[in-house]
């Protein structure tokens, strides 16, 4: 069953590759360099009183932690700030809750708990445990657009640390 929802997800069974930064596009805010993300992940994010002010042209994610600037088009000069996505950004300094899996609503904290408490160690083990990428639909729900694999990862790595 663990095989058949890793498959069906936005991962389909494969990893993907680390998030390109974009050193042309930096944030107009902090100039931290900007992550692509699709114009169908902005539009589904931010606030239903903004999704006109999305354009058909992509935008890029600020990945600094400490920026208010979540989106921004350096064509167009549009940009969103925390405040005005409907979702917290799990890597931004204030962001509560912290999703690992935003399909699913499953948090770093409760990935970290199964990692302690249930001893999972693995992807497939969160999923099992958390119910974790059941409801995959990423290019929406993911403020980056991408599977939340290497998220998930990561808050393993975090609960595997503090054992």
């Amino acid at each position: 069953m663990t095989n058949e929802i890793l498959n069906k997800s936005c991962c389909r069974g494969k990893i993907e590759s680390s998030h390109k930064i974009e050193d042309d596009n930096t944030c107009p805010v902090c100039k931290t360099p900007g992550v692509k993300v699709k114009n169908i992940t902005v539009k589904h994010l931010v606030d239903d009183t903004l999704t006109e002010l999305v354009t058909d042209t992509d935008y890029y994610i600020c990945m600094n932690e400490e920026c208010d600037i979540v989106y921004y088009n350096p064509e167009s000069g549009v940009e969103f700030n925390k405040q005005q996505v409907k979702v917290p950004i799990w890597f931004k300094k204030d962001a509560n809750p912290k999703y690992a899996c935003y399909c699913s609503k499953v948090t770093e904290e409760q990935v970290i708990n199964a990692v302690i408490k249930n001893g999972a160690k693995t992807v497939k083990d969160i999923i099992e445990i958390t119910g974790a990428m059941k409801n995959s639909q990423c290019e929406k729900n993911n403020p980056l657009g991408k599977c939340c694999h290497k998220i998930i990862q990561k808050a393993i790595d975090k609960g595997l640390s503090m054992k």
